[in-house]
């Protein structure tokens, strides 16, 4: 015959081990997410600015940048990507991929021009990635230019108010 306290005695240990577990999956997801969040480039407007611009290069072995700025939920914004323009900028592709991650965890996005246009959903950090098409790539280096367009909430109002 089976005894059966010593199965119930082992439940607990399992419960705590699978406990333990999850807390710790838990804790390296957070972590990843913490290091990959400060390893972005902020985004800085000049004070009373709607507009800033970053340039960058994806060098050969790199498929992606990350920025980030903070705004608040019902801000209008535009995100346009365009070429890295002028002779002697050293890029012979484009980084023409750009994803906006919001604060709640949607993202939106496309491949050049303008990316984002609306209402930002939520107050709190944005992720801007910029990628380069991996399918229309030759692996050389890939300029940008994005320029980022964030209207102040009360000029917002009225283009969000029927959103």
């Amino acid at each position: 015959m089976l005894n059966t306290n010593k199965k119930i005695s082992l439940l607990p240990r399992y419960v705590r081990t699978l406990l333990l577990s999850a807390a710790l999956i838990s804790f390296t997801i957070n972590s990843s997410i913490a290091v990959a969040k400060s390893s972005d480039t902020p985004i800085h407007f000049a004070k009373g600015a709607l507009t800033s611009t970053i340039t960058g290069k994806l060098k050969p072995n790199e498929n992606e940048h990350w920025y980030r700025f903070n705004a608040t939920s019902w801000q209008y914004a535009v995100i346009n990507i365009a070429p890295l323009a002028g002779k002697g900028s050293g890029t012979s592709e484009t980084a023409n991929v750009g994803v906006l991650h919001m604060p709640n965890g949607t993202q939106d996005g496309t491949k050049g021009g303008i990316i984002y246009q609306g209402c930002l959903p939520a107050t709190g950090d944005y992720r801007l990635r910029i990628a380069r098409n991996l399918m229309a790539t030759q692996g050389k280096t890939a300029g940008y230019t994005v320029e980022i367009m964030i209207l102040p909430k009360y000029a917002s109002e009225s283009l969000c108010e029927y959103l």
